[in-house]
Order: structure tokens, then sequence, then C-alpha cells
């Protein structure tokens, strides 16, 4: 992610860059707050997710250098509107990470995944069986420490779990008849990826004291930009050649995004052939799926595409403004344009 992901220093061997190298609209006192912040909860990540059996502490830290921990990320910045980096904030930036990464151990069983972000997946490395109970207990983790922050944070993280459940089993199952499929894959945006960002944000505000209005706020602003961030996501599956997987993934294994639903909703003759392509199955196509990744990416969808997440991204930055123009809300703003701009 662009302004986002590089490593302030060396980090140790097999830990991720957690610190941002730069993020624009923030100045030097606060990105060493932020570089700070976030070194204190990548030491909390890896003392929650150590484990007395050492099989299990270490499936349950297989994954964890993949990550770029956008979301303690927002955290943070969230928590510069109220009272800055506490231990709570902290709890919670890490809690959301753990939600986050136990929500990967079972995206990869579903998908029957072999690399995670160049990584060897955890169902490949440890089988289904282990990778699904290894996802279960980061959960458990992550709900284990929200419950020290009291009531109001258990009741959030459970309504969020919901939400990110009912999100991936939509993504699962084909868009029901008589529905339109961009509003259906838009909403399973919104809960498979949307509210786990959503909820960083609003933790970051609540955690930090920032108030009622800036919490909303920022939930609201956190969806948007969780939905950004996956369309973003979706669209580097096509372009990209460094994104940690084989590029067209999505398209080998028939997953309509963005891009490929306005081909398929297409009535230009023109398209009748990358049509006809996306009703394969590509996954033991390799003409076909070579075929179909380059027309896509030659097709106006893919730039139609492209312009709606940067709209979605600016209508995320637009929620900020009855906060002000604070080098923290500056730095948010940035943080949604990054994500429309990162190349992996």
């Amino acid at each position: 992610m662009t302004g986002t992901s590089l490593p302030v220093g060396a980090p140790p061997e097999g830990t991720p860059a957690v610190a941002p190298a730069t993020l624009p609209g923030a100045g030097p006192e606060l990105m060493r707050r932020l570089t700070s912040g976030l070194l204190a909860v990548e030491a909390r990540i890896r003392a929650e997710v150590d484990h007395k059996d050492p099989f299990i502490a270490g499936a349950s830290a297989h994954l964890l250098s993949a990550g770029k921990r956008f979301r303690p990320i927002l955290t943070l910045l969230a928590a510069e509107l109220g009272g800055g980096f506490s231990r709570d904030v902290e709890t919670a930036a890490a809690a959301v990470e753990l939600t986050h990464l136990a929500s990967l151990y079972h995206d990869d069983v579903m998908d029957e995944a072999d690399l995670r972000r160049a990584v060897v997946s955890a169902n490949a490395a440890y089988g289904n069986s282990t990778a699904i109970l290894v996802g279960d207990l980061l959960f458990g983790t992550a709900s284990k420490m929200i419950a020290e922050l009291g009531p109001v944070g258990v009741r959030i993280q459970a309504e969020t779990f919901v939400r990110l459940c009912s999100g991936q089993i939509r993504d699962d199952h084909p868009c029901p008849e008589g529905t339109d499929p961009v509003d259906y894959y838009l909403g399973v945006l919104e809960d498979k990826t949307g509210v786990l960002i959503a909820t960083a944000a609003r933790y970051g505000a609540m955690f930090s004291g920032a108030g009622e209005e800036a919490e909303r706020i920022l939930e609201a602003y956190g969806e948007k930009l969780g939905v950004a961030f996956q369309l973003a996501d979706d669209l580097l599956d096509i372009t990209s050649e460094d994104s940690g997987k084989e590029p067209g993934t999505d398209l080998r294994e028939g997953v309509d995004t963005l891009p490929v639903l306005y081909v398929k909703a297409s009535t230009d003759p023109a398209d009748a052939r990358l049509q006809e392509l996306l009703t394969r199955d590509l996954r033991s196509d390799a003409g076909g799926h070579a075929e179909a990744l380059a027309l896509l990416r030659a097709h106006p969808a893919l730039d139609r595409a492209q312009a709606y997440t940067r709209q979605v991204a600016e209508e995320a930055q637009r929620l900020l403004d009855p906060l002000g123009d604070g080098e923290a809300v500056r730095a948010l703003r940035a943080l949604a344009a990054s994500v429309v701009d990162r190349e992996v």
C-alpha cells in the first residue's frame, strides 16, 4: 500500500514491516507516535499468539509476517482524534488485527489457497483441520482481549463478527435471482471487509475518548475505506504482477469481481468473446485463462471499476469533513487515497 507499507529501519527476520515510512499529511512527530504505537501493537500480537504448545504457537504465528497492519494503523490514527495511544488502544488495535488474521485462516481453507501474499498458506502447511481450529483460536483470543475493554466493546466485536461471517457466507454463494449483481457484490464487500475496518476506526475513537460524533464518523469512514480497500485488492488481482499471488486468481476461480460484473452486463457485441470465456471453468484451461485475463486488462470495464473505487475512497474522505483539517484528519484522508493508489 503506497505510503503505508514501507519499513522504518530493518525489522527482525520473519516479522512484517509494521511501521509506515511516510503518510502524506502526517508530520515527523505523528509518524514517531505511529511507529512507536505500531511496534507496541506488534509485540502485543506476538505475545497473545504465543502458546505453551510449540506446534500451536507455530501454526498460530504462521501468517503473522504476511500482513500490512492496515487495521492497527487505522486504529492508532483514529486515536489521535482523542487522547492518543494507551493500553486500551493497543488492546483494541491488536484484537482487530487478530480477528483479521483469524479470518485469513478460514478464507484460505475455503479458497483452497496454496499461497497467502507469497507465503505458503496455513492450510497448505498444516492441513485444513488445523487451519480452521487456529482461526477459531485466534477469534477466541481477540474476543478475550476485547473483554478487557468492557461490555460495549464486546458487543461491537460480536456484531462485527456476525457481519464478517455473513459476508463470507454470501461471498461463497451466487447472487440470488432478481438481485442486482453489482449491488449484491458491494453488499458482500461491506460485510466481508468493510465492517472490520469500520470497527478498527471506531475502536480508535472510542478508546481514546474522542467522543461520540468522532466515533460515529470514523465508523462510517472506515466502512467506506474498507470497501475501497477490497475493490482495489480485487483490481490488483487483475493488474498486478507483485500482489503475492498469481495474477488472475479470482478470474481462474470464477469469482465475479466488479470489472467482471461490468463485462457480464455489457450488451456490446464486441464483448462476446470475453463473455464466453467468463462462462468457462478456467481452473484447468490455461489458454482460456490467459486470454480472458488479457482481454479483461484491456477492457474499459477495468477503468470503470478503478474510477468507482476512487469514488468510494473520495466518499470516505468527505465523511471526515466535520472533524476539521487537523494533522490526524489529513493523514486519514491520505490513507483513503493510498488504498486506491497502492501497487501491492
